[in-house]
């Protein structure tokens, strides 16, 4: 059609990221910046990511995400320092990987419960030492989860304009995580599929999607977020095992639209302020 430009062919260092490094028929909807394929520097140094020599390209990360279904690669934005970081350099590893197929998310949390919250420091009232049972019902999809990570990323990219990269993975939003070889959360679990396991789920039930790694954490965009405190006291479970770390140590928190104490350590606080929010935050210090 007239007033289109036509598809681009994958650069040479895309194709190895795909299941077999098979490239055939594969197109891009833009052409890319200059960048580079990255492998790890563990193992056998598998091919790990395509990142970007320079800062993301707002207009080309914007592209690549609506595509990103036909494509196949989904857009990350990857922080870096003043010196680079440690994507330009391969520090990834899949040593230990599995398939997030292979974990079922609840009994990941649950583990996780058991091992890291209930020991811990944490109020877990109502759910005490155990586990919660069952799921709430998914939350209205209340807004369209693409339009949603680009706002984010868009924020982002304004706020942090020489500080990210681009890296396109050969993987969904969920399992980028995992396909990058992301050690960020090493000293939570070995095998960073078990992350990608509760992403798939929380991609199927909030709409969230993966936007950014920056400064050693996730950053989500969330289209289904909780809407009330029945729903969002399960989600507040589900994210103390899943980062159970000091993140949500604050002094004040808002609820009901008034600024209040809050301890930061008793998970039906921090359960009031996931109601309706947008964008959720992991740190794994």
């Amino acid at each position: 059609m007239d007033g289109f430009p036509p598809p681009y062919s994958l650069p040479w260092d895309l194709p190895p990221l795909l299941p077999g490094g098979d490239g055939t028929g594969r197109t891009l909807p833009v052409d890319l910046q200059p960048g580079r394929l990255v492998v790890s520097d563990k193992g056998a140094g598998e091919p790990a990511f395509w990142l970007s020599d320079g800062p993301a390209d707002y207009f080309l990360w914007k592209r690549l995400l609506a595509e990103h279904e036909q494509t196949g690669f989904w857009p990350l934005l990857l922080g870096v320092d003043d010196e680079g970081g440690s994507w330009p350099t391969g520090e990834v590893s899949f040593v230990g990987v599995t398939s997030p197929a292979d974990h079922d998310p609840e009994a990941v949390l649950r583990e996780w419960w058991d091992r890291y919250v209930v020991p811990g420091p944490v109020d877990t009232a109502p759910f005490g030492p155990h586990w919660p049972t069952g799921r709430v019902p998914t939350p209205q999809q209340r807004s369209d989860p693409g339009h949603d990570a680009e706002t984010l990323g868009g924020t982002l990219l304004y706020d942090y304009p020489f500080q990210l990269r681009l890296g396109l993975v050969a993987a969904s939003s969920s399992d980028s995580v995992a396909a990058i070889g992301w050690r960020g959360v090493a000293d939570h679990t070995t095998d960073i599929a078990q992350i990608s396991a509760v992403l798939r789920d929380w991609e199927r039930h909030y709409g969230a999607r993966v936007v950014a790694i920056m400064d050693g954490g996730l950053h989500l965009s969330v289209s289904a977020p909780p809407g009330n405190r029945d729903e969002a006291l399960r989600l507040a479970a589900e994210h103390y095992a899943f980062c159970p770390e000091d993140t949500w140590n604050t002094d004040f928190v808002l609820i009901n639209n008034e600024i209040v104490p809050c301890s930061g350590t008793v998970l039906a606080e921090y359960a009031e302020t996931l109601i309706n929010k947008a964008i959720w935050i992991f740190y794994w210090r």
